[in-house]
C-alpha cells in the first residue's frame, strides 16, 4: 500500500521487540518483514505483467493507479535499470509501483527477483536493526511516538520534495 510508511512499522515493531517486557520475537518479525515484500512484490510483478499495458485513465484500475505515478516509476526504472527495483524499496509510492512497472516492461522474473531480493533484504535489515538497536535507548522509549512520526516524515521527504518541485516548476 503506497500510503503506509513501512519503514516506521518495521522500526516500531523491532523497537518493541527489543524490550523484554513485551516478549516479542525479533527474528520472527525479521523473517515476516523480509518474506512479505518478496511475496507482495512478486504478486505485483505478475499483475503488472498481465495487465500493466492496459491501464489508462478510463479503465477501472486507472481510477486507482495514477498514470502520473506509473510514468514517474517508469522514468526511474529506465534511468537506473534493474537496480531501481532495489532502490525503490526505500522510496514510498515508487516502491509500490516498481514491481508493477517491472512486470509490464517485460523484464524477466528471475532478474526482477534478484533485485527484489537485494532490496527487501537491505530494507528489512536496515529498518529492523535500527529499531532493535535503538529500541532500548531511554530517549527512544520516552519519545517513541515522536520518533515514529519523525521516521514517517523523513520517509515522505522525497515525495514531498518532488511534489513541491512539480508545483513550483509549473509557474
Amino acid at each position: 500500500m503506497p500510503f503506509l510508511p513501512g519503514d516506521s512499522l518495521l522500526f516500531a515493531a523491532c523497537a518493541l521487540a527489543a524490550n523484554p517486557e513485551y516478549h516479542l520475537n525479533v527474528w520472527l518479525f525479521a523473517f515476516l518483514f523480509w518474506i512479505a515484500p518478496l511475496l507482495g512484490d512478486s504478486l505485483n510483478f505478475f499483475i503488472g505483467q498481465k495487465i500493466g499495458s492496459t491501464i489508462n485513465d478510463t479503465s477501472f484500475l486507472g481510477r486507482f493507479i495514477k498514470k502520473e505515478n506509473l510514468d514517474k516509476t517508469e522514468a526511474f526504472f529506465e534511468k537506473h535499470g534493474g537496480i531501481a527495483i532495489s532502490l525503490a524499496r526505500f522510496m514510498p509510492i515508487i516502491r509500490t509501483m516498481s514491481p508493477f512497472v517491472a512486470g509490464g516492461s517485460g523484464i524477466h522474473y528471475r532478474k526482477f527477483l534478484r533485485y527484489n531480493f537485494l532490496g527487501a533484504t537491505a530494507w528489512m535489515m536496515l529498518c529492523c536493526s535500527a529499531g532493535y538497536y535503538f529500541g532500548n535507548f531511554p530517549i527512544v522509549k520516552k519519545h517513541f511516538s515522536l520518533i515514529i512520526i519523525g521516521i514517517i516524515i523523513v520517509s515522505l521527504i522525497p515525495a514531498i520534495a518532488a511534489g513541491l518541485k512539480k508545483r513550483f516548476s509549473k509557474k
